[in-house]
């Protein structure tokens, strides 16, 4: 007699924790927008932070989940001081960005919303040639290292402070 009591509070364990589960993907879903800064949390750029530029709820082609197309940034920018001049000031605003699928298990959704927007930058038919997607990375570094020396001309508060966030080192 325990043994069938106890299958069926299995049964209602895993009922419950799967009912959990999903509320915690509709939250990640409902979070993931473009422009969002997001931490990424596995593979080469783990720790490193990027921006989504365009998502796959549902999946697409022969990825089969929920992934994003984020842009992000590999090397970032240095320090500088009012001290130092326009040439030693440009050498150190020098970014390394990266571009990427990433599933959103591997991501985690910051506060932050940056307006940096690069949806005519990339899209599915630049990541599927190598040649385009270099050219791409190209373009996304003047757009960062334009953005990184340009950050008082924005327009709301919110985005500026996101913006700030996406250029500094995360430290953990």
């Amino acid at each position: 007699m325990q043994r069938a009591s106890g299958r069926r509070r299995q049964e209602q364990q895993q009922k419950a924790g799967n009912s959990k589960q999903e509320t915690d993907a509709d939250l990640l879903l409902c979070s993931v927008k473009n422009g969002k800064v997001v931490v990424l949390l596995n593979g080469r750029f783990a720790g490193r932070k990027a921006i989504v530029v365009k998502t796959f709820d549902e999946g697409k082609g022969d990825r089969k989940f929920g992934h994003a197309i984020v842009a992000g940034i590999d090397r970032y920018p240095r320090k500088v001081t009012r001290a130092m001049g326009k040439n030693k000031l440009k050498k150190r605003s020098k970014v390394k960005p990266f571009v990427k699928y990433v599933n959103y298990n591997h991501i985690m959704p910051t506060r932050y919303v940056a307006d940096i927007d690069l949806k005519k930058v990339l899209d599915d038919e630049v990541l599927a040639n190598p040649e385009s997607r270099i050219e791409s990375r190209k373009t996304i570094k003047k757009v960062f290292e334009e953005r990184y020396l340009n950050q008082a001309a924005c327009k709301s508060e919110k985005k500026a402070a996101g913006v700030s966030f996406f250029f500094k080192k995360l430290r953990f």
